[in-house]
């Protein structure tokens, strides 16, 4: 895996407020990927489980998942930047090395070059976000995302992670007229078990024509508010 300084990535302060992340760009402020996902996408399965295990416990749980995936988020950007990774003796720390192991052997490895890690991204005038990795993998430009997860995952339950990566691809794509179509997923659960979700090409177009409608749709919405 190699370095490779190809783009001057800009600087973005963030910040998140009522519910709503913002990033500061050189062209203004906009609202994050993230927030235009959440408050575009069907949470009826959500709050059924928030009502089925209660709101303590729900609580518990999202903190917890959070806080396991900040930690092994921090693995896989120090590990790409060749800085000492997380230490620590509790639960979750270890845990979260023993998943970003499994995303460094199984994931990373076909990871060719990097051209930046943990990078802010806008699409003038829409939207702007963090993205995990822009780089190559097999030889072929993308952007890729970590996700840790407790259990696996089929394929259409990803769709919004899909999404994301789409937005992050094309806001690459209009700052610096690269020509990304594809994304990446590499997960890993709680038992260790990896998985990779890959869309290119025509489900590539699908989806990044999937998340034009999303941002439609949060904009239809805030305008009306």
């Amino acid at each position: 895996m190699n370095i490779v300084e190809k783009y001057d990535y800009p600087s973005l302060k963030r910040t998140d407020s009522n519910k709503t992340r913002l990033y500061k760009t050189p062209d203004g402020d906009f609202p994050s990927v993230t927030t235009i996902l959440d408050k575009t996408k069907d949470k009826t399965f959500l709050f059924e489980w928030r009502k089925r295990v209660g709101d303590e416990e729900a609580n518990r749980i999202s903190k917890e998942a959070a806080g396991l995936g900040t930690v092994f988020h921090k693995h896989l950007e120090n590990y790409i930047n060749n800085d000492e990774r997380p230490s620590g003796s509790n639960f979750v720390y270890k845990l979260a090395k023993d998943m970003s192991d499994i995303v460094i052997e199984k994931g990373l490895s076909n990871v060719d070059e990097v051209w930046g890690s943990e990078i802010g991204l806008y699409y003038p005038g829409l939207y702007a976000g963090t993205t995990d990795l822009v780089g190559t993998h097999k030889g072929e430009p993308a952007i890729i995302d970590y996700k840790s997860t407790k259990s696996p995952k089929k394929e259409e339950w990803v769709e919004d992670y899909y999404l994301q990566c789409c937005a992050y691809a094309l806001a690459h794509n209009e700052l610096f007229k690269t020509k990304i179509n594809k994304a990446v997923i590499l997960m890993c659960s709680r038992k260790l078990q990896f998985q990779e979700f890959i869309i290119e090409g025509e489900k590539f177009e699908e989806y990044s024509e999937k998340w034009t409608k999303r941002l439609e749709e949060f904009y239809k919405y805030e305008t009306n508010q």
